[in-house]
């Protein structure tokens, strides 16, 4: 009697082999049965994860992606990208023979019926080059980034002023659309006397900086700088130091309004060329240095940044480390490529003569409220000065960096990396070694960004403000002490205070300030005074009802009396006067404060 024969195995498919390869080392072998061998494939891979997770989870987000920004940590996953593309190609073709080898190997009845014979099929081989190619792609992309990444750090992190990027890339380029066409007496910047030729001695190269300790109060420069064709030099007409505390996590913001003059100038060369003050606008400061390296030190391109950190040091009473300067066509750019901002408007933003791109005035407004902006109206946003204080100038530039700061995140950001490096290589410079990246981000990731600390050190407690009379033009002269002693005592709060702040930001009675006085600018300083006290407020463009009112008027409506306890106690309080309560569904705030011309207006923001 004939023994049946057994059926024959399943053939398996070597596409599958390899498509199972791309997608893990070693699971293509398993496919086909290889055990031992899909383990010798898969432990390395496994191993190098298990290394990558580990240091991933052991550090925040963004102070490991200022570890991964490390010249030697790109220069290093490029090698090591390379490396597992190899590493991968072998695993992908091992398996797809494997699978052929084991078909052959079961058509031979194991090899009884001869040697086994491999027979390549065309489609056999046009998938495994298909794999191949898929896989190949994803490290050339992988690649690519990296390189980009490299020549990004490279042209950005400088502090040796010695980038070897095309100028245009680094931002000196001016705005497409830009014109010649002279700026008004208001905008313009009255410079010192021209300044005797040749210049002095050179002083000797700037000493670097030791690295920073992450324990001291750290000081950044922020500067938003404006650069036209057929100018000399350039205009930094945004100056905020950023202050952080490392301790408290806690952050500060000190604004300087660009028409500011009499800035003292710290000891050295500069002070006895110009004197004990600079006597020009603070945003002609860069511009007057800059080419003179017997005054500070420095090469072409931070010399003018290195007076800067001085003078404004100088005048604050800090060591400010570096600078991050941002051109206003670059911070279009990057705006937009973020998908733009949301900003919580205040007050509205009127502007008959705002200068246009085409080089006319047009006239631009603003709504308050919740608003999403492009990077244009972003711009707009913080550089409209007309028909608004400096104060008001000062405290929107401040909003923009808070709220961008809030609602970037990596998750939205990856999506848009490409043209994000293209957009930041050409909106920034900065001195800060790429080295302290890794402490710097790790320090952001931490900071407290809902009790910043802002600053305006705009008329009339901070300066006297000259409309005329002055042979300057309008000018803002500061006093230097009271500056000062704010500064000093930025971060030394009274814990009751602060906890006063913290409950009533927490109840979130939504606050509009309307200006019944009649006093330019007094519902805007009110409303950035309450801010600072944790108030949610806005100062809507309209007119109280009714006559005007010989003291301060507060309205609690639809039952905000019982809802704000905290809140109502501290206007209660603070303006001396009782609040009134009303019932009224068309009112879309809780507290309505209407201002009179005995309404006080404290130092905004208060020291505290």
């Amino acid at each position: 009697m004939q023994t049946p024969q057994e059926p024959r195995p399943r053939a398996k498919s070597p596409f599958v082999a390899a498509f199972l390869s791309l997608l893990f080392p070693g699971l293509g072998h398993a496919y086909v049965g290889a055990s031992a061998r899909a383990l010798a494939w898969a432990t390395p891979p496994i191993l190098l994860l298990a290394l990558v997770g580990g240091v991933a989870l052991r550090a925040g987000r963004l102070e490991l992606l200022g570890f991964i920004v490390q010249p030697w940590v790109l220069t290093s996953v490029f090698v090591l990208n390379l490396l597992v593309l190899g590493y991968r190609l072998l695993a992908i073709v091992d398996a797809w023979r494997i699978a052929n080898y084991a078909n052959a190997w079961a058509a031979s009845g194991g090899g009884r019926l001869g040697q086994p014979r491999i027979r390549l099929q065309p489609v056999s081989v046009a998938g495994l080059l298909a794999v191949c190619l898929v896989m190949a792609g994803a490290h050339i992309a992988v690649a690519r980034y990296d390189m980009q990444a490299i020549r990004f750090v490279d042209c950005v992190f400088d502090d040796t002023g010695t980038a070897t990027c095309d100028e245009a890339a680094a931002g000196t380029s001016p705005s497409p659309g830009t014109t010649d066409e002279p700026l008004s007496s208001e905008d313009a910047s009255p410079s010192p006397s021209p300044l005797p030729s040749p210049v002095g001695t050179a002083l000797p190269s700037q000493t670097p900086l030791p690295p920073w300790d992450g324990k001291e109060r750290l000081n950044v420069l922020l500067i938003g700088s404006d650069e036209r064709p057929g100018e000399a030099g350039k205009r930094t007409d945004t100056l905020i130091v950023a202050s952080v505390d490392p301790a408290t996590k806690r952050v500060a913001m000190f604004t300087l309004p660009r028409d500011t003059v009499d800035v003292p100038i710290p000891a050295g060369p500069a002070r006895s060329l110009f004197g004990r003050v600079f006597a020009g606008k603070v945003n002609g400061w860069y511009s007057a240095i800059k080419d003179r390296p017997d005054l500070y030190p420095g090469t072409d391109k931070t010399r003018g940044y290195n007076g800067l950190k001085a003078i404004l040091g100088e005048l604050y009473g800090l060591d400010i480390r570096w600078f991050v300067e941002v051109n206003f066509d670059g911070f279009k750019k990057v705006v937009d490529t973020l998908g733009g901002v949301t900003i919580n408007v205040q007050m509205p933003v009127s502007d008959d003569y705002y200068p246009g791109d085409d080089g006319r005035l047009r006239r631009i407004y603003i709504p308050a409220g919740i608003q999403h902006m492009t990077g244009e109206q972003a711009l707009i946003y913080a550089r409209s000065r007309h028909s608004s204080s400096d104060f008001d100038r000062g405290a929107r530039q401040q909003r923009i960096l808070v709220s961008l700061r809030e609602q970037t995140d990596v998750a939205s950001v990856l999506p848009r990396i490409d043209s994000l490096i293209t957009a930041l290589q050409s909106a920034i410079r900065t001195d800060i070694p790429v080295s302290e990246l890794p402490k710097l981000l790790a320090l952001a990731d931490g900071v407290d960004i809902t009790n910043i600390r802002s600053y305006v050190f705009a008329p009339s407690f901070w300066a006297e403000e000259r409309r005329s009379g002055d042979p300057r033009g309008y000018v803002i002269v500061p006093r230097v002490e009271r500056i000062r002693q704010a500064v000093k005592q930025a971060f030394t709060t009274d814990p009751a205070e602060e906890a006063r702040r913290e409950s009533i930001a927490e109840e979130g009675a939504r606050v509009w300030v309307l200006n019944g006085s009649g006093v330019d600018g007094q519902a805007t300083t009110v409303a950035n005074y309450l801010e600072f006290q944790g108030f949610s407020v806005s100062t809507p463009n309209q007119r109280p009802e009714g006559a005007a009112p010989k003291a301060t008027r507060i309205v609690a409506y639809n039952g905000a009396e019982t809802s704000f306890p905290t809140s109502i106690a501290y206007l209660e309080t603070l303006y001396e006067v009782k609040v009134t309560t009303a019932a009224d569904p068309a009112v879309r705030a809780d507290i309505i404060i209407t201002t009179s011309a005995n309404t006080p207006t404290p130092a905004p923001p208060p020291a505290p």
